[in-house]
């Protein structure tokens, strides 16, 4: 037996099938990935059936453990069939279906954008499909031998399959979690109409948002409980301020929607015991974390400094993150020779021009790194 696989006892508790476009180890862009990599491994601790779908990307597909083809499906939109492959992830004993779509999803890199940055031009095709197998498994498929209890699907990706399982007898429980509720799934009605989407689905009540079509409005309306990632991000979005449109919906769905806060799974972040960072430390021996600070500063090309007032960030290069506001405060603060920054991120290309004129104008105090890497992360926050 391979000692380095988590293995848990077989659960026996409430089956249920998380669905996402990401799940860490295999493929991470965003927090959605950690959350979808730790919620079902959480789950299976506490003695439930939990099981994680997502679409066979090819780094996904290099990943899985043990992968082996379990069943072959039609699905409306697939030229060919769509093939279910099972798994499990590559430290853990967690089950793993991957929907193994070429013409949609054997692309390498960023699951949503191309090498330009820009959305992919199918992307509601893509995840409309995706979508469909989702509500097919979860209504059971005989060759997988389980059906799920409770579907958790997540962000817009995902928000059609409870509208596909609206009406369907002996459906599981559904619910939806908003992990970031700018990004919508917005398309025009010509792609409603053109993807093959019920009619009955078109509507206020229903798929549209403003005459487009929301794949994020699926997962609300049609889900029996709906959260979001914090009881205070829950109260932001149910106001104009903060709703992007959605917040009059949030509202009138009540008591079904509520904030539940996120978590870390300590196994991968506790710098304690993470694998992944220079110098382990903890409480009782703080000042290794200086260790950490000196390594980064060397990786970067910053000015080695023990002293060095670092700040790092990683995430996406988007306004709604807050990325406008640290390129507007930074040249102030690097007044300061003794202040350092340390970015790894991805997204606009004009935020990503503005963080390269600002790191070649201070390249002893800013460290940049476009695109995402886990094990920089964890240096980064370590």
């Amino acid at each position: 037996m391979d000692q380095s696989v988590h293995r848990y006892p077989s659960p026996d508790g409430l089956r249920v099938l998380l669905a996402s476009s990401e799940a860490h180890p295999l493929i991470k862009t965003g927090g959605l990935a950690d959350v979808a990599g730790s919620l079902p491994l959480a789950l299976r601790e506490l003695g439930q059936d939990a099981r994680l779908i997502l679409p066979a990307y090819p780094r996904a597909a290099r990943q899985l453990r043990e992968p082996r083809t379990l069943c072959e499906i039609k699905v409306p939109g697939a030229r060919t069939g769509v093939r279910i492959l099972g798994g499990s992830l590559p430290d853990h004993d967690l089950p793993v279906y991957l929907v193994d779509a070429p013409e949609h999803f054997a692309r390498e890199g960023n699951p949503y954008t191309d090498l330009s940055g820009r959305d992919w031009g199918d992307n509601a095709e893509r995840f409309l499909l995706f979508s469909r197998v989702v509500a097919q498994l979860a209504q059971g498929l005989p060759a997988l031998g389980w059906r799920p209890e409770v579907l958790h699907t997540n962000d817009w990706q995902t928000g059609l399959a409870p509208a596909l399982l609206q009406g369907v007898p002996g459906r599981p429980a559904t619910v939806f979690t908003i992990h970031n509720l700018a990004y919508q799934g917005l398309f025009d009605r010509a792609t409603f109409d053109r993807i093959g989407l019920p009619g009955s689905l078109w509507g206020m009540v229903g798929l549209e948002f403003h005459q487009r079509l929301s794949f994020i409005k699926g997962g609300i309306v049609f889900s029996d409980r709906v959260n979001t990632v914090s009881p205070t991000y829950a109260e932001e979005v149910r106001t104009p301020a903060h709703g992007c449109g959605l917040d009059g919906l949030l509202r009138q769905i009540g008591t079904r929607f509520s904030g539940i806060l996120n978590g870390i799974d300590y196994r991968d972040w506790d710098p304690a015991i993470d694998p992944l960072i220079l110098q382990p430390y903890d409480q009782g021996n703080f000042g290794l974390k200086a260790e950490n600070k000196l390594d980064l500063q060397r990786e970067f090309g910053l000015t080695r400094n023990e002293g060095a007032f670092l700040l790092g960030y990683v995430g996406r290069l988007v306004e709604q993150k807050g990325m406008d506001l640290i390129l507007g405060i930074l040249p102030g603060l690097l007044r300061d020779p003794d202040v350092q920054c340390v970015i790894q991120a991805s997204g606009e290309r004009s935020l990503e021009l503005a963080i390269q004129t600002l790191a070649a104008a201070h390249p002893r105090q800013v460290g940049v790194s476009f695109g995402y890497d886990e094990t920089r992360a964890h240096r980064i926050e370590a």
